[in-house]
This record gives C-alpha cells, sequence and structure tokens, in this order.
C-alpha cells in the first residue's frame, strides 16, 4: 500500500526533471548572435548591400539656389568636392559613401565628422559606427543629445547623420536588430551547408557495438571517423568484429536545402526592397525590375541622405534657399523616356490628357 503523500513525492519529483529537462534545453538552444561580420558573410545581404552602393555612388551630388522661384545650379561649391571626389580624409568620396551605407544598413546609424574652419567645411571624416556614443536629453519633445568619440564630447551639427528607422534623429535601427531572425537561419543554412562541403556529402549516423568498446579502440575509431569526414582521399573506415553503421534519418531541412535557400534569399531580398531577379546572374532581371530597385530601394536611401546634407552640410543663413540634390537622370532614363513616348504617342491619336 503506498501512503497518500507519496504520490505527492513522485509528482514533485516528475517537476523537478521537467525543470531540469528545460533548464538544460536554454542553455543549449540559445539565440544567435548575428553580428555584421557574419551578416556580410550572407551573399544576399552583401550583394544587395553592394548593388545598392554601387548604384549610389554613380549620382553626383549638386547644389542648388532657389531665387524667387528660379532654380540655379551652384557650380565650384567647395563642398561638392568633398561629397563626389575627395573628403580629405583616407577615404576618397567612393569609399566614403560605401562605408556610410553599410553602417546604415546594418547598424542603423552612419556617421561623419564635419571638420570646420570659420564656417568653411574643409574635410569630411567617416567614423565607424561601433566608436561612437550617444548621450541623449532626458526631454521626449525638445530632444537634444551630445555625441562622444573617444572621450571627446561634440555637438550634433559637428557630424553628419544618416540614420534609419531613427525616433530621435541620431540612433537608428538595422537589420541587424530588427531582422536578426531571417538572418540567423540564412546564416545557419549556410553554415550547415559549408559543413556538409567539408564532410563530402557523407551521411551521419552512429555506431551500433555488440559490446563495450575499450578506450584505445574508441581512440582509434574517432580517429577513422575524423579522416572520413575530413578533405582528404582517405572516404572509408573499417569497422572491426562487432560494429555497425546505423544511417540517421534524413531531416527535412536536408531535403529542402535548395530550396530553403531560395526562400531565405528572397525574404532577404525583401529588407532591401530589392528584386531578386537583380542579384539573380541569370539575365531574368528586366526594366520593370530595374524601375522598382530605384524607386522602392536607391531613391528612399537618396533622400535620407540629401535631408542629412540639408540639415547638417548647409549654413543657417543658406538653408531658406540652398538645397543639395543628386544628378539622377541616368538612373531615371528609361523611366523619362516612357514618358516622351507615351506623350508623342497621346499627341499622334489628338489625345493630350497625359
Amino acid at each position: 500500500m503506498k501512503w497518500p503523500w507519496s504520490k505527492k513525492k513522485e509528482e514533485r519529483g516528475l517537476y523537478e526533471d521537467l525543470v531540469e529537462l528545460y533548464t538544460l534545453l536554454q542553455t543549449t538552444i540559445t539565440e544567435d548572435n548575428i553580428d555584421r561580420e557574419k551578416a556580410m558573410n550572407i551573399p544576399t545581404v552583401s550583394g544587395c548591400i553592394r548593388l545598392i552602393q554601387d548604384t549610389v555612388k554613380t549620382c553626383p551630388i549638386k547644389l542648388f539656389h532657389e531665387v524667387e522661384g528660379k532654380v540655379q545650379e551652384i557650380k565650384g561649391d567647395p563642398r561638392l568636392s568633398l561629397l563626389n571626389d575627395d573628403t580629405k580624409d583616407t577615404l576618397n568620396a567612393a569609399q566614403f559613401w560605401e562605408a556610410m551605407i553599410e553602417d546604415f544598413y546594418l547598424e542603423g546609424n552612419s556617421y561623419a565628422y564635419i571638420n570646420k574652419q570659420r564656417n568653411q567645411i574643409k574635410s569630411l571624416h567617416y567614423v565607424e559606427e561601433s566608436a561612437v556614443s550617444i548621450n541623449s536629453g532626458i526631454d521626449p519633445i525638445f530632444k537634444d543629445y551630445d555625441i562622444w568619440v573617444n572621450g571627446e564630447m561634440y555637438k550634433p551639427y559637428e557630424f553628419l547623420k544618416i540614420t534609419r528607422r531613427s525616433k530621435d534623429g541620431v540612433t537608428g535601427r538595422g537589420i541587424l536588430e530588427t531582422n536578426k531572425k531571417i538572418l540567423a537561419v540564412a546564416y545557419n543554412s549556410l553554415i550547415y551547408e559549408n559543413i556538409l562541403a567539408k564532410t563530402g556529402g557523407n551521411k551521419k549516423g552512429f555506431i551500433k557495438a555488440e559490446s563495450k568498446l575499450d578506450r584505445p579502440a574508441i581512440n582509434e575509431l574517432k580517429e577513422q571517423w575524423n579522416k572520413m569526414y575530413s578533405q582528404n582521399s582517405e572516404n572509408c573506415i573499417v569497422l572491426n568484429k562487432g560494429l555497425s553503421f546505423q544511417e540517421s534519418a534524413a531531416t527535412s531541412t536536408g531535403m529542402q536545402m535548395n530550396e530553403n535557400k531560395i526562400t531565405n534569399a528572397d525574404e532577404i531580398c525583401k529588407l532591401f526592397v530589392v528584386p531578386p531577379t537583380m542579384l539573380g546572374g541569370d539575365g531574368k532581371a528586366n526594366d520593370n525590375d530595374y524601375e522598382k530597385f530605384i524607386k522602392l530601394a536607391v531613391l528612399p536611401l537618396l533622400r535620407a541622405i540629401l535631408a542629412a546634407l540639408n540639415k547638417d552640410f548647409l549654413l543657417e543663413k543658406e538653408k531658406s534657399s540652398f538645397y543639395f540634390g543628386f544628378d539622377v537622370k541616368e538612373l531615371l532614363k528609361g523611366d523619362i523616356e516612357k514618358r516622351f513616348r507615351a506623350y508623342e504617342i497621346g499627341i499622334k491619336n489628338k489625345d493630350t490628357n497625359y
């Protein structure tokens, strides 16, 4: 006969075992930590960023002055040379924008120090996002902040700041923060594929023994096993009497690797609003895909850059009538030609409602 309290004791013991098992699972299955190095190892991530970088670099920045409704392009301003050619730093303008755009997408923040002498901008210096600290004020309405680099404090107007998904104008959120799950899935798939390549695609399994193996036999088996799964010519092992290989069941992940890669790549392209065909390299991208890429991926970034330049690169007295702009005629050339053709057809058909 069991005493009444013995059942409670068994239940309590079972509960403690479940808690211990849950704790063990929590410690072994940890959340993936995707940093920028891992993210840039994902081909779709680096491909999207490179495509956007190369597109932006082809667009020269210009300065305009509007007076009484008339817009005049300003040429020869020293600031244009800094933005388009030589920053007077170790980076040229093309390298400067590459670094700024990479930080923008990955970290959500990109910073550059504006070196001024008596209201004249002499040089522009890219600063790594990790080297910048922001000390924000506590007022949620009249927001203010200081920028710290290497223990030195700087005011907001001393830095060019381009942010993504920002709520204060100085700190943003990059895909490493907002989309870490899909990046982890893609990166882990890449690691899994790398393991398959290293092992030559050999099937996984385990060794069954009729009797307990001694330590020398175990060590010999491990050595042969490592040789089999290494990248060399010896791709077989000899099993002694009483040992047999039991193949483990194939997982859905392994069987659907190629389909998963395509799906993951398409999902990552959505983060950058880049049509997947733009990265395919198979010639399937058409004019419509290119137009979507320019209008949905590139132009919003250009708008963010211009907003930052008009805020931080102009003097207060200039802000009412001067503004920066990108020359995007070449990017939109196909779209403009379509409009002219449509207008021409309308004229021929005596229909000018275009």
